[in-house]
């Protein structure tokens, strides 16, 4: 194990953009990082990173659009602006500059025109400029702005989503309503639920589709009516999406009486010619989402779950025959879910990603159906020979973001580790077998080079019923393995989560073991990428076996890693990784201090309170009416005589997923209990902690707890 850290600090340091075994196996000394002059990861740094996103290809195949955004820690702000880089490889070109927001890109069919989403002016509105950058010029005036943009593939109008007022049929009304709103007293009547949706309330509108010609005027409002496209919640990628002639419309909407519990998104189509509309998955009444059409329009492809109500259910992946209302599924045998979908151009194979073990993988299955072939692993074994001796060393990089060129080989996609943020990659795909990996973008490679950021590791465990339990281990900065070091034990929300190989900006666990410390993370029952039964087995026992996998991981890593120091662990985790910290105080006295944010407290004032009861309602088999033993039994407020280590609590009052009540109460129990407790309160946040100064309040007051308490 010591040998292997050892190994792995060095392949990091070698590799300038060490993204993937692939590119290991050929190292670049001139890129070569000096130890001596490496420093730890601090969250100034980390808010120094370019957020790289949004990868978008040319038509032509010789460029790829993407954003980078930027944040200003004193300014308390972000900026997100547009770039280009070749698909050769080259220098990027920065097409915006204007400060705010300047995102979503999309190329014209032709090539010739880039549309994209600006705050510059009015709000968020399209604005379409040339492929060099120049000539910007607005095209929409909406009221109540833009949120999201796709092209009619006949080049001659534009499809969006504005948040509306169903009620009204024109843009002077929508305008209208939108001052009426501003000027109202600042109350809400609500006759309905939801009448809030994770941080925002509903004020009476919904989320439609739009079409605007590409010379102007008055767009046209596709999907009108009391329904939201993107539905409120559990959507695709991409939501909305026209047919290849131009004539189509396919959207996903919920149009169930009452969307608080219920995950029955649809699929319909509407012609663009008429008002028609025929929702192709009407047999379901779980969710379908992400339509996607093949290149020659006959079908569509789209994400499929069976069992209603349980919104983390396997996706499958169906693909709808136009001309013969024919669905099949592609995925039945398979024992992941499907995200992303990407037909081939001839249109006669299909790729899709998964969560892979804890890795994203690319796969194809023909549109007809038969074997399902991994393209692209998430970790690829890298051989090496030391002092003589044959070794083998796990490279892993996740994958997303995936477009196929029009040559039909060409994979242009996103690549980021734990220790290494989001770039662009392109690699040849030919003859099932992926080669010429290549990086195109080195946005944050100056910063990166100066930080002593080490790989995860991964490891394994027979966890106490026998079952195989993943988990990673990262070690501190300078890093010696003869020493003894404190622990953080980090538990991921959801609960149908995962700990990837991800540069997480929320929950960087790079910046958390950057004072010192080990930092491990398992992916205990109800992580995703493990098969269906392995994520199914948090349902009804949030803290049955996923505690004990958690419990089990703990004993695992004590025994096989001695340098960390067993008298010296803390545990931390926000949403159900909160919720198992509140179990943890109930349940253990293993750990010297804990942080538990936006964590569920007591179930049952939990369901009254958040605004998908869809989800409480599947986790715990009812409602508390219906099932109250359920939620006694699982409830961490029912064991607060046993809360005694110390805890330090926080929460954002807009967080209505989970309400900030939840950590109201249990600061209050332990203050009542007289056990050591801090409460952070975010009146401006919502689930997530998001602005800049809030989060370097936040890393800074992680830091100082276990501070205090792991290292004296």
């Amino acid at each position: 194990m010591t040998q292997t850290f050892r190994i792995r600090l060095i392949v990091a340091a070698l590799v300038v953009f060490a993204v993937s075994a692939l590119q290991a196996q050929t190292l670049t000394p001139s890129y070569e990082r000096v130890e001596e002059e490496l420093r730890p990861i601090t969250v100034e740094d980390m808010y120094k990173f370019g957020r790289v996103a949004d990868p978008q290809p040319s038509p032509n195949g010789e460029s790829v659009l993407y954003t980078v955004t930027w944040y200003d820690m004193e300014a308390n702000k972000s900026n997100t602006d547009i770039y280009k880089v070749p698909v050769k490889g080259g220098e990027s070109l920065r097409l915006t500059t204007d400060g705010g927001y300047d995102g979503m890109p999309r190329w014209s069919p032709d090539g010739n025109t880039i549309a994209f989403i600006s705050s510059r002016m009015d709000g968020a509105q399209i604005w379409l400029m040339n492929p060099d950058g120049g000539d910007k010029r607005g095209l929409t005036a909406m009221p109540t702005g833009v949120d999201n943009i796709a092209w009619v593939p006949t080049g001659d109008r534009l499809l969006f989503t504005s948040n509306v007022h169903p009620e009204c049929e024109s843009m002077d009304c929508q305008k209208k309503m939108e001052e009426k709103l501003a000027e109202d007293p600042k109350a809400m009547i609500a006759d309905d639920l939801p009448y809030r949706v994770w941080n925002h309330w509903k004020d009476g509108k919904f989320s439609h589709v739009f079409s605007v010609p590409l010379d102007g005027g008055t767009p046209e409002d596709l999907t009108p009516g009391r329904y939201d496209t993107p539905p409120i919640d559990l959507g695709g990628n991409q939501d909305f999406t026209a047919s290849p002639d131009g004539k189509e419309l396919a959207y996903v909407r919920n149009t169930d009486e009452n969307i608080a519990w219920s995950t029955n998104n649809d699929i319909w189509i509407r012609d663009f010619a008429g008002s028609h509309d025929e929702c192709i998955t009407k047999d379901n009444k779980a969710n379908d989402n992400n339509p996607v059409y093949s290149p020659d329009g006959r079908y569509i492809a789209y994400r499929s779950m069976s069992r209603p109500g349980y919104e983390a259910d396997k996706y499958d992946l169906k693909v709808y025959d136009r001309e013969s209302k024919r669905t099949w599924i592609l995925t039945t045998d398979f024992d992941r879910s499907v995200d992303e979908i990407i037909w081939r151009p001839d249109g006669k194979n299909i790729l899709f990603t998964a969560w892979d073990e804890a890795y994203i993988s690319l796969f194809e299955v023909a549109a007809e159906g038969g074997d399902i072939f991994r393209v692209l692993k998430g970790i690829v074994t890298l051989r090496y020979e030391e002092q003589g001796e044959e070794k083998t060393l796990d490279m892993g990089t996740t994958r997303r973001d995936f477009s196929i060129l029009r040559d039909n080989e060409t994979l242009v996609f996103t690549g980021q580790r734990m220790n290494y943020p989001t770039e662009i990659l392109t690699a040849k795909y030919q003859g099932n077998a992926v080669r010429d990996l290549q990086q195109l973008t080195a946005t944050n490679y100056e910063l990166w080079k100066q930080l002593d950021m080490n790989p995860a590791q991964s490891f394994t465990f027979k966890s106490f019923d026998g079952v195989d339990v993943q988990g990673w281990i990262v070690p501190p900065p300078d890093f010696d393995p003869m020493k003894k070091y404190p622990m953080i034990y980090l538990v991921h929300g959801g609960p149908q989560g995962v700990w990837g190989d991800l540069f997480h900006y929320r929950w960087n666990a790079e910046l958390f073991a950057s004072p010192g410390y080990v930092v491990v993370m398992v992916n205990c029952r109800g992580s995703i990428s493990f098969g269906q039964n392995f994520t199914d087995g948090v349902n009804q026992s949030w803290g049955g076996a996923p505690y004990k996998d958690l419990m089990t991981g703990l004993d695992y890593v004590l025994q096989s890693f001695p340098f960390i120091d067993s008298t010296r662990i803390g545990a931390a985790g926000a949403s159900y990784g909160g919720y198992m910290m509140n179990w943890f105080l109930g349940h253990t006295n293993r750990f010297k201090a804990i942080l538990s944010h936006a964590g569920v407290y007591d179930l049952v004032s939990m369901y009254g309170a958040t605004e998908e009861l869809w989800f409480p309602e599947w986790e715990f088999g009812g409602t508390p009416w219906t099932n109250p033993e359920q939620y006694e039994k699982w409830s961490p407020s029912n064991f607060v005589e046993n809360f005694s280590t110390p805890t330090y609590v926080s929460h954002g009052q807009k967080d209505f997923r989970v309400p900030v009540t939840q950590s109201m109460q249990l600061f209050t129990a332990l203050q009542r209990r007289g056990v050591e407790s801090k409460f952070l309160y975010f009146p401006d946040e919502g689930h997530l902690i998001l602005k800049p100064k809030n989060a370097k309040l936040w890393y800074d007051e992680f830091h100082a707890w276990f501070e205090k308490h792991l290292k004296k």
